[in-house]
């Protein structure tokens, strides 16, 4: 299973980050990978309180014509 996250890192050098599916509930790392561990964390305290199947994403392209 493939989850989206978004993170950044601050000026203190930590990483921030949240799980795209579950973007109220974020979480903290001092490395990426310890976000990572994190954010799978998240994502199993979440799944235990309300399980929820995520469903498979697709990507489309939108091709656009000029006016």
């Amino acid at each position: 299973m493939e989850l989206q996250y978004t993170y950044w890192q601050e000026k203190d050098g930590r990483f921030l980050g949240y799980l795209n599916d579950y973007p109220d509930h974020w979480t903290q790392g001092k490395t990426l990978s310890e976000l990572e561990e994190m954010l799978a964390d998240l994502y199993e305290l979440e799944q235990e309180k309300n399980p929820k199947v995520i469903p498979e994403r697709k990507i489309g392209t939108l091709v656009l014509s000029p006016a």
